[in-house]
């Protein structure tokens, strides 16, 4: 549990960061430049995905055949195709706002800054990545912290002395990139290039494929669901916010589920009793948030208790079938498990379509709901034995 928290500590500082600057610049600078966070909430994904290929599917694959140069090679590949990414959606921003139907003149500045900035938190999820696998896990810790002090002071104090956009946005990027380039090159050590692409795709393909669904579900999504009128896109975005950072966090519980298993060190009653330690302080901080930021925002309750409930039920599956999953990806068939994963998340895909506010939510329930079903078919009729010998294992 204490490894748990190290890493899901990582992802909680780097998640609640966005969320606390933009609620800041909202108050400081422009109401209205809270909605930065929803605006490019879908490039997280873009993000997600290129830390899956380069970072998650590196690793394992690293460790499983003993090849450390992977590692390096995955982090220097990311960092730039990365950044030919970010960069050409810098370019097109204005597109990009309208699109969402927002205000191109009100966000175009801002959201550029948020575009770069996912890009310095990718190379930074490389580095951690990296890290957690070596066990450096306080390091990890560290840098981290270091990344987000640096990140949330730059932005927010120039934001209170000055009311350019342009400056404030510059200094913040400029600082961060720094300590960005500080923290990789004192963690990059001397590699020969090593790329195997299908074998870092074959170890995390269930993520990666996840990642990229999510960017069309959220695009398209968000898009549609904003069409309802501002109580149910205030709702959404309010939802969103005290429960982004939450999921980010639950990522580490395939984080340590993988490490444990390309180590054979792999127990599935101690990462599932972990888990819901985790989840159950995942939703305690729910709704100390909603206690606290509800009557600032003052949403429409009924709508915003749909999508809070929703998203509560998911986080309690959650765990049921996500540690099997990901034991039996890496130990048993990647391809079938990449497969019925696509499938949920076409669900989820074609959910976003119908004409309802809920569509996100709704999707997000139902696509968990088949994998908890696929999850338990294939330990059942597969004779899948992770519980037996994960406790061998754990022996």
């Amino acid at each position: 549990m204490k490894r748990l928290l190290r890493i899901s500590l990582d992802i909680l500082v780097t998640s609640i960061v966005p969320i606390a600057s933009y609620f800041l610049l909202g108050i400081l600078i422009e109401p209205s430049l809270i909605n930065i966070f929803s605006l490019t909430y879908p490039m997280q994904f873009i993000m997600s995905i290129y830390k899956s290929l380069f970072g998650v599917g590196t690793n394992v694959y690293a460790y499983k055949v003993d090849n450390k140069n992977a590692i390096n090679s995955g982090i220097v590949l990311g960092i730039i195709v990365g950044l030919f990414t970010f960069i050409a959606i810098a370019i097109n921003i204005d597109k990009y706002i309208l699109f969402m139907g927002m205000d191109v003149d009100k966000y175009r500045i801002f959201g550029i800054y948020s575009v770069l900035q996912i890009y310095l938190q990718l190379i930074l999820y490389l580095v951690i990545n990296k890290l957690h696998y070596k066990e450096e896990n306080k390091k990890a810790n560290k840098l981290s912290t270091i990344f987000n002090i640096v990140n949330f002071s730059f932005l927010i104090i120039p934001a209170i002395f000055i009311k350019n956009q342009i400056i404030v946005a510059t200094i913040a990027l400029v600082a961060t990139a720094i300590t960005v380039i500080f923290i990789l090159f004192r963690n990059i050590e001397k590699f020969r290039i090593s790329i195997n692409i299908f074998k870092w795709i074959k170890y995390d393909s269930v993520d990666l494929i996840t990642s990229i669904m999510f960017f069309l579900i959220y695009l398209f999504g968000l898009s549609n669901a904003f069409k309802y009128g501002e109580n149910y896109a205030l709702a959404m975005s309010f939802s969103t916010l005290i429960t982004d950072m939450q999921w980010d966090i639950t990522h580490s519980i395939g984080v340590a589920a993988r490490i444990d298993i390309v180590k054979n060190k792999f127990k599935y009653s101690e990462h599932l009793k972990n888990a819901f330690n985790l989840i159950g302080l995942i939703l305690i901080s729910i709704i100390a948030m909603f206690g606290i930021l509800y009557p600032i925002y003052k949403t429409q309750l009924d709508i915003t208790l749909i999508y809070i409930g929703i998203e509560i039920i998911n986080f309690i599956v959650y765990p049921l079938y996500y540690i099997k999953m990901c034991y039996i990806q890496i130990e048993r068939s990647a391809l079938k498990t990449t497969i019925n994963k696509q499938i949920a998340d076409t669900i989820r895909f074609i959910i976003s379509f119908i004409p309802t506010p809920f569509c996100t939510v709704i999707g997000q329930l139902a696509s968990m709901t088949y994998q908890l079903i696929y999850s338990n078919i294939m330990v059942r009729f597969k004779k899948e034995k992770i519980i037996r010998k994960g406790e061998e294992n754990g022996n």
